[in-house]
């Protein structure tokens, strides 16, 4: 059976690399819930991790999986990123990009925007502390939204 995701081999790699590091072991629950992450092509909240999970693991909980990626997001596997529903989506993609947003059907797209990942931070911001990184996250109505939109009228 042929991967669907190349780079999951190698997410999977760097997880276990950075779990060790961080003295995180690596259990079976632990290892299913990145590697649904990881080869999800989207941004799936800890509810659709969950009922994809729960058949293959009859013993896991949501709040199992809520404590697992908040574990996770704190050891830098994975990054969290909020949607005007109040639900965090997840992002196995620790490739420096940034999050266009759809406000209608909250859907989430990465792009990669290399010109601003070059421009220097404001130096006014060195008085507020240090900076880690830097995102952008355009939100607006995707094409499907406004297609549908237009449709009604």
């Amino acid at each position: 059976m042929k991967n669907k995701n190349p780079n999951l081999q190698e997410k999977i790699k760097k997880f276990e690399k950075i779990c060790g590091a961080n003295g995180m072991k690596l259990t079976h629950q632990r290892m299913e819930i990145f590697r649904e992450i990881a080869s999800s092509d989207g941004h799936p909240s800890v509810e659709e991790i969950y009922n994809k999970l729960k058949s293959k693991l009859q013993m896991i909980s949501l709040d199992t999986v809520y404590r697992t990626l908040s574990s996770f997001e704190n050891i830098g596997i994975i990054s969290k990123v909020s949607v005007s529903d109040n639900k965090g989506r997840f992002d196995s993609n620790l490739i420096p990009h940034h999050h266009l947003i759809c406000t209608k059907c909250k859907v989430i797209l990465d792009f990669y925007w290399p010109t601003f990942d070059k421009i220097k931070v404001p130096s006014e911001t060195k008085k507020w502390g240090q900076i880690f990184s830097k995102q952008v996250e355009l939100r607006g109505i995707c094409d499907d939204c406004l297609k549908k939109h237009q449709k009604k009228k």
